[in-house]
C-alpha cells in the first residue's frame, strides 16, 4: 500500500509540474525571442524523461493494483472455503454430540436393566446400535479432519514440485 501511495504522489507531482509549465507557456503574451536552442532541447529531453517516468509509474501502479486484486480474490476464496469447512465441522460436531448423548442414555438404560437382573435383548441391541452410531460419527469427524489436512497440504506439495 505504501508503494501505491508513493507512486500516486510521484505521478501527481509530475503532472503538476507539467501543468505549471503549460500554464507558464500560455501566459506569455507573444513569441519569445532569444531562446537558447540548447535550453529548448534540454527542456524537451526533461519533458520526455518525465513522460517516460510517468508511464513507468502508471504501469507499476497498474501492476500493483492487479496483484492486489488477485490477492484479494484468493483470500476471499480461502475465507469462503474455511467458512464452508467450519460449517461442516460444526454439523459433524453436533451430530457427534447427539450420538454420544444417545449412547449415554442407552448405556444408562442398559445398566439399569442389568442391575434389575432382567436382560432385555432389545435394550442391548439399542445400546449396541447407539455405540455403533457414535463410532461412525467419530470416524466421519476424523475423516473430515484428515480431508482438511490433505487439502491444506496439497498446495504446499504442488508448490514444492514446481520449485524442485
Amino acid at each position: 500500500m505504501q508503494q501505491i501511495a508513493e507512486l500516486e504522489r510521484r505521478i501527481t507531482a509530475a503532472l503538476e509540474r507539467i501543468g505549471r509549465g503549460v500554464d507558464g507557456l500560455a501566459a506569455q503574451p507573444g513569441p519569445i525571442t532569444g531562446i537558447d536552442p540548447e535550453d529548448v532541447a534540454r527542456l524537451n529531453e526533461a519533458l520526455d524523461e518525465e513522460r517516460m517516468a510517468n508511464a513507468q509509474l502508471s504501469e507499476r501502479l497498474r501492476a500493483v493494483r492487479d496483484k492486489e486484486a488477485e490477492t484479494k480474490a484468493a483470500l476471499n476464496a480461502r475465507i469462503a472455503d474455511l467458512t464452508r469447512q467450519d460449517e461442516e465441522r460444526g454439523s459433524e460436531l453436533n451430530r457427534l454430540r447427539r450420538t454420544v448423548a444417545h449412547l449415554t442414555d442407552e448405556i444408562s438404560a442398559l445398566r439399569a436393566t442389568a442391575q434389575s437382573g432382567l436382560a432385555d435383548p432389545a435394550q442391548i441391541n439399542r445400546a449396541l446400535l447407539a455405540e455403533l452410531s457414535a463410532l461412525r460419527a467419530t470416524r466421519a469427524a476424523e475423516a473430515a479432519e484428515l480431508a482438511d489436512i490433505v487439502a491444506a497440504l496439497n498446495p504446499l506439495i504442488e508448490e514444492a514440485r514446481t520449485h524442485a
